[in-house]
C-alpha cells in the first residue's frame, strides 16, 4: 500500500470517495501488460461505486454528498454521438486506454513526493479519492447498496445491456450466449429479463454451467463435445437457428459461430467480446443475403449518466438480480487476493471494501 495525494478537482472534474470497487478482467489485462504499451506507476480500478467529496469549476449536475458510479466511458451531452438517440460513444470522453492525465490540463491528479502516478481509464477506483470528469459520472439513487450497484459501472451493464439495448430479444424468444463468464452472464440475465423461452450457454469450461443456471440459462453445450462447428448443432437444435445470439468471448472463431446460429430471416447476433485490434474473421455474404443481422456493442449501448440510473432502479424494484454475481469479497487492504481469485478462473465479481 501506497500514500498518495490526490489533488482538488480542476474545470469540470469531480474528486469522488470511492466506498467499493470490484475487479474487472480488464484490470488483470493491462496489469499483466498484454496487448498494449504499459503506462507504469498507475492506479488501476473502474468498476466502483463511490461519493462525492468535491467539485471543480463549471460542475453543475453533481455535489458533494452525492452517490455515483465512475464509468470508463463518458457522456459530454454535446457531441454527436451524444445527441443521437443510436450511439453512446461519446466523441469527447470515450474510452482511451493509452492517456494517463486528465483531459482539462494533460496532468494527473495522483503523486507521491512529487513524482506523477498516471491514471486508468480516466478512474483509477484502487485508490481511496479518485478524480473523474463529471461526464464520466452516472449520479445514483442514494438508497441504492454501494455494495453491489458498483458492479454496474462495467462488465455487468455491458453484457445486460448488449441483450436488452441491441438483441432485443422477444418474450419466448430464444437466445444462445457464447462464454458464461460475468458479461455473458449479464447477458443472460437479460436474456431472462426479457423473457427468453430458451437461453442456450456455450462455453469450453463445463464447470461454468450449473452456475449459469441461476442466471436464466436452460441448456448448455461444450464445443469439445461435438466434432462438427457449433453453430450447426445449435441449428439442429433449434429448427433452423436461435432467435438471438450474443458473442461475449472476443475470440474470433465463437464471433462466426454466433452469427451463423441465428436463424435466416430475423436472426440477431450482437457481438460484445474484444478481440485482438488486428483479428478479422470470415463468413459467406449469403448469410447476410439471407437476413441475419450481425451486430457491435460498445458498454451494452448504454449513455453512462442518461441511462446508469435506470439500471440501478432495476435492481431496486428487484428485476435485475445482482447479489448472484458477487461471489468474493476482500478488504481494501488484502486487494491481492481478489486478483489471485480472478488468475485461478474463481468466481464472478469480487467487491473490494475500500473502508477496510
Amino acid at each position: 500500500m501506497e500514500q498518495v495525494e490526490v489533488a482538488p478537482p480542476q474545470t469540470m472534474e469531480v474528486r469522488i470517495k470511492i466506498k467499493h470497487t470490484s475487479l474487472c478482467h480488464t484490470d488483470l489485462y493491462f496489469w499483466e501488460a498484454k496487448g498494449q504499451a504499459p503506462l507504469f506507476p498507475r492506479i488501476f480500478g473502474h468498476e466502483a461505486a463511490g461519493i462525492v467529496e468535491s467539485v471543480g469549476e463549471g460542475v453543475s449536475d453533481l455535489q458533494t454528498g452525492d452517490h455515483v458510479l465512475p464509468v470508463f466511458t463518458g457522456e459530454c451531452k454535446e457531441c454527436a454521438h451524444c445527441k443521437s438517440e443510436d450511439s453512446n460513444m461519446c466523441d469527447l470522453l470515450r474510452i482511451n486506454t493509452d492517456r494517463g492525465v486528465m483531459l482539462t490540463d494533460g496532468k494527473s491528479r495522483f503523486s507521491i513526493d512529487g513524482k506523477r502516478i498516471n491514471h486508468f481509464l480516466g478512474t483509477s477506483t484502487f485508490s481511496e479519492y479518485t478524480v473523474v470528469h463529471s461526464g464520466c459520472l452516472a449520479k445514483i439513487n442514494p438508497l441504492a447498496p454501494l455494495d453491489k450497484v458498483c458492479i454496474l459501472s462495467c462488465g455487468i451493464s455491458t453484457g445486460l445491456g448488449a441483450t436488452l439495448n441491441v438483441a432485443k430479444p422477444k418474450k419466448g424468444s430464444s437466445v444462445a450466449i457464447f462464454g458464461l463468464g460475468a458479461v455473458g452472464l449479464a447477458a443472460a440475465e437479460g436474456a431472462r429479463i426479457a423473457g427468453a423461452s430458451r437461453i442456450i450457454g456455450i462455453d469450453l469450461n463445463p464447470n461454468r454451467f450449473e452456475e449459469a443456471k441461476k442466471f436464466g440459462v436452460t441448456e448448455f453445450i461444450n464445443p469439445k463435445d461435438h466434432d462438427r462447428p457449433v453453430q450447426q448443432v445449435i441449428a439442429d437444435m433449434t429448427d433452423g437457428g436461435v432467435d438471438r445470439s450474443v458473442e461475449c468471448t472476443g475470440h474470433t472463431e465463437a464471433m462466426v459461430s454466433a452469427f451463423e446460429c441465428v436463424h435466416d430471416g430475423w436472426g440477431v447476433a450482437v457481438l460484445v467480446g474484444v478481440p485482438n485490434k488486428d483479428a478479422a474473421f470470415m463468413t459467406k455474404p449469403i448469410n447476410l443475403l439471407n437476413e441475419r443481422t450481425i451486430k457491435g456493442t460498445f458498454f451494452g449501448n448504454y449513455k453512462p449518466r442518461t441511462d446508469l440510473p435506470s439500471v440501478v432502479e432495476m435492481y431496486m424494484n428487484k428485476k435485475l438480480e445482482l447479489e448472484k454475481f458477487i461471489t468474493h469479497r476482500v478488504s481494501f487492504s488484502d486487494i491481492n487476493r481478489a486478483f489471485e481469485l480472478m488468475l485461478r478462473g474463481e468466481g464472478l465479481r469480487c467487491i473490494i471494501n475500500m473502508g477496510e
